[in-house]
């Protein structure tokens, strides 16, 4: 199994904390909010890029979610969504990442008799930025958030049916809104893993706490790993250095 890891960045924190990143070879997921899209520029990213390829790291992104849908059957929305992710693809064609995390806006409770809607304009939008993933080399890959089960994102996937739009399981939030086991999500979904998102909680919030530190069974979970998606990039969502270093040391078991 590929056992290069990568950590949650926020890009503000990129620069400053570029030295460490470099030092403790840490390859670097660098979420893009809003504001940060905004803010970002392109030479000051092209200087930390330049550094992190020649240290020889490996970078993937986390997209802009806040507010944004890109199956909103708003055009307006999906015309707003659609500006804030091609500010992401900007950064992407300097950062050059292995995949670009993107939430797919399905919530069941306000799209329940509209999924259809959603797909249909989900399809739309995903197809018309492949090409610049493609471009890029970069990998699409969209994120179960509030998903109950698999169904929504498997049908999303096989319609678009490219190498380049695939799937990335966050752990953290099956944990806290699937209604089926790991085992089921990966049945359906594990051939189109590219990216594992690794935190815990104990079910009821989204707490970011260090695998092996909530309830999720890690063990059960490497060994789908193994053997659905050997290759998927393994990225620690740790929203602090303390719990990074917690999670960098309790992963060393599955390496």
């Amino acid at each position: 199994m590929n056992r290069k890891i990568h950590a949650h960045v926020p890009y503000p924190l990129l620069s400053e904390s570029l030295d460490r990143i470099l030092r403790e070879r840490i390859n670097p997921e660098v979420y893009f909010s809003c504001e940060a899209l905004d803010a970002f520029t392109a030479e000051r990213l092209t200087e930390s890029a330049s550094r992190l390829r020649e240290a020889g790291l490996n970078t993937t992104i986390h997209a802009a979610f806040m507010d944004l849908n890109p199956g909103a059957t708003d055009v307006t929305i999906r015309e707003a969504t659609r500006k804030r992710f091609e500010q992401v693809f900007q950064a992407a064609e300097i950062l050059g990442p292995r995949v670009i995390v993107f939430h797919p806006g399905l919530d069941e409770l306000r799209h329940g008799n509209s999924r259809t809607a959603w797909l249909r304009h989900s399809i739309d939008f995903w197809q018309g930025l492949l090409p610049r993933a493609t471009a890029i080399g970069s990998i699409i890959a969209v994120e179960n958030i509030f998903e109950k089960e698999p169904s929504s994102l498997r049908d999303l996937l096989e319609a678009i049916d490219s190498p380049s739009f695939r799937h990335c399981f966050d752990v953290g939030h099956w944990n806290m809104f699937s209604t089926v086991g790991l085992e089921e999500w990966f049945a359906e979904l594990g051939s189109f893993m590219a990216e594992i998102h690794l935190h815990d909680n104990f079910g009821q919030a989204d707490e970011h706490l260090p695998l092996g530190e909530g309830e999720i069974d890690f063990d059960q979970l490497f060994d789908l790993l193994d053997s659905f998606a050997p290759e998927a990039v393994l990225t620690i969502e740790a929203h602090s250095n303390e719990r990074l270093e917690r999670s960098l040391k309790n992963i060393q078991k599955y390496l």
